[in-house]
């Protein structure tokens, strides 16, 4: 007989997720993967049916079970509140005025339950001049200066390809309530911790941010070159692009004589990283003429070859193709009962001998609100008392 499979290493504690959109999802989805009870609670519809599901909707919300609750009523705050009062973490991302009116402000559920770790992730910070208006991944990129540092020089600001500062605020609010967790373990005190896109958008400026902080240098566009390393960033081939790093002076003699360019690496325009980004216009039109003659697949063999470091520039589609990513198995199929047999993204972080498959397919509305409320306390009488007043669903 097998053994049963070990607990994930968050199956005790209970998360209630009142989030919409993607930052608050993604937090929420971090616990989630890892085990924790995650309880998603969502408005009743009188829709009888509800459309297919969006691709996005079966990978945010994955490993969930579904409760609907309306909160605009005081008796749907009072559920809410019966929850709070054994939960662990309560993860939101509404403005201030709509939290304080659904009854999950920090005040009021602290109050509930002081053990409760309150996650909140907002547009722009919870107090400031800002404070009140929405947020959105883009006017994030475009306040954080991200835009300003992403595309090509001179045609003007792009933004990002995916919703970075939704994405990385919500890993980061993850981060903190793990961070609230392990101090409540010392304390037995909740902590509300919150972040938002803007500071998740500066914070991924990084070095870019360092250079304006520590020498006031505003970094300007670089397309897809490295801003201060070269040659590192993308070239084109007989048949498509090839990405290569090889800006530290060993690297650079050794990529010269790859591409059969030795010449290059005596070339006094080209001698150190600084004459090379001072050079740079010259030394791309050197490297392109060079990598012309070939495919990127054979530029990618003879360079790593070499020991120097290149990849493709694939699709999405090839990228799932890839020998590496299929190795990695990061597209793992589940039955959705809606949509089918399908592939979703696992979790990218892995820990030895725990599973990071995806468990339970994103739940339909409501599909768990019998046996959620039961567990909370709440008997039948009730719950059909809530349901035909349209309170649950």
């Amino acid at each position: 007989m097998s053994s049963p499979e070990p607990a994930l290493p968050l199956a005790d504690l209970v998360v209630i997720d009142v989030t919409v959109a993607r930052a608050g999802p993604t937090a929420v989805r971090q616990l989630a993967d890892w085990g924790a009870d995650v309880i998603r609670i969502e408005p009743p519809s009188d829709d009888p049916n509800p459309g297919k599901p969006s691709p996005d909707t079966l990978n945010l919300h994955r490993n969930k079970r579904g409760l609907a609750l309306d909160l605009k009523t005081p008796d749907g705050r009072a559920v809410l509140h019966r929850l709070v009062a054994r939960a662990d973490v309560l993860v939101e991302n509404m403005r201030t005025p709509v939290k304080h009116r659904l009854g999950f402000d920090w005040d009021t559920v602290s109050a509930i339950n002081p053990r409760l770790i309150l996650g909140s992730v907002s547009g722009f910070g919870q107090t400031g001049p800002y404070a009140e208006r929405g947020g959105v991944d883009q006017i994030a990129q475009g306040l954080g200066g991200m835009m300003s540092v992403t595309g090509l020089p001179g045609h003007g600001p792009v933004r990002a390809g995916v919703a970075i500062s939704d994405i990385t605020a919500g890993l980061q609010l993850a981060v903190g309530i793990l961070v609230a967790l392990h101090e409540r373990e010392r304390t037995g005190v909740g902590r509300w911790v919150h972040t938002s896109l803007l500071e998740s958008m500066i914070g991924m400026l990084d070095f870019q941010a360092a250079r304006w902080t520590v020498d006031r240098e505003v970094a300007p566009q670089a397309g897809n070159d490295h801003p201060t390393n070269l040659p590192m960033g993308t070239y084109a081939t007989s048949d498509g692009y090839v990405n290569i790093a090889a800006p530290w002076q060993h690297l650079w003699v050794k990529f010269c004589s790859a591409i059969g360019r030795a010449d290059l690496a005596e070339d006094p325009r080209f001698g150190s990283p600084g004459r090379r980004s001072h050079n740079k216009a010259a030394l791309n039109e050197a490297l392109d003429e060079a990598l012309a003659c070939r495919t990127t697949a054979e530029w990618v063999e003879v360079l790593n070859a070499a020991d120097i470091p290149a990849g493709p520039v694939n699709d999405i589609g090839q990228t799932f193709a890839d020998p590496q990513v299929r190795h990695l198995g990061i597209a793992v199929p589940i039955v959705h009962p809606r949509v089918g047999e399908i592939e979703i993204i696992r979790n990218a972080t892995n820990i030895e001998g725990i599973s990071n498959d995806v468990r339970l397919p994103s739940p339909n509305l409501g599909q768990h609100t019998d046996e959620i409320l039961a567990e909370f306390g709440l008997d039948t009488i009730e719950v059909a008392d809530l349901r035909a007043r349209g309170i649950v669903g």
